[in-house]
């Protein structure tokens, strides 16, 4: 379990190709000496077990399913990730209920200054809309963010300066792919209602007000 605030912002060191996903390695000179192997760390949302933790490198292997549900079969040596541990039994929960389980993948579509806040717009799939409602929750590459407005397949954030500038989200232009998970209990929410009624696909924006939800 994470919070979606960011620790460190990791440089992914290398990447190699296996018969069962990807090889990867990020540079993280501040977080390496803190864990140990079997740990988990979110890598841009990813939740990943660290395989080895030295010279300030974190090894971890990425399976192919993950590899296909999330950005991580387009990561690139040099490009910068968010990093977070995993939540500590007791600690402080400043974000959101976080898993790293990628439910998709976004499209940047618009990043627009407005004085010091940075707008950041985003289309999801339209399987998503059920989870998502405005003013609530989203992780954006593992980082816990406010949907401030939300239209059908469409959704902006006002991203405050020490998010954007403490985050791998400043380096996000339009045409990004970005890793999206969806709230936990909006998922668990949809699910109930979905079994309660009998319903086999996504619920509709007008049947969650008619039960209270919206």
């Amino acid at each position: 379990m994470f919070t979606g605030l960011i620790e460190e912002i990791g440089e992914i060191a290398s990447l190699r190709r296996t018969s069962s996903g990807v090889a990867v390695s990020v540079r993280a000179p501040r977080l390496a000496p803190e864990v140990r192997p079997g740990n988990s760390v979110a890598v841009s949302g990813v939740c990943l077990t660290v395989e080895t933790a030295q010279s300030g490198l974190l090894a971890f292997h990425v399976g192919q399913e993950t590899v296909q549900r999330s950005t991580a079969g387009a990561w690139q040596a040099g490009q910068r990730v968010n990093l977070e541990r995993a939540l500590a039994a007791g600690g402080r929960l400043g974000g959101h209920f976080v898993q790293g389980h990628v439910d998709a993948t976004g499209t940047v579509t618009g990043v627009r200054r407005e004085g010091e806040t940075v707008w950041l717009s985003l289309s999801f799939p339209p399987e998503g809309a059920p989870y998502l409602v405005e003013k609530g929750s989203l992780a954006v590459e593992g980082v816990s963010l406010t949907i401030a407005t939300l239209g059908p397949r469409e959704l902006s954030i006002a991203v405050i300066p020490f998010t954007w500038d403490h985050t791998a989200l400043v380096g996000l232009r339009p045409g990004d792919a970005v890793n999206l998970e969806y709230d936990i209990l909006g998922k668990y929410v949809v699910n109930y209602l979905q079994r309660r009624e009998g319903q086999a696909e996504g619920l509709t924006e007008d049947f969650l007000r008619e039960q209270g939800f919206m």
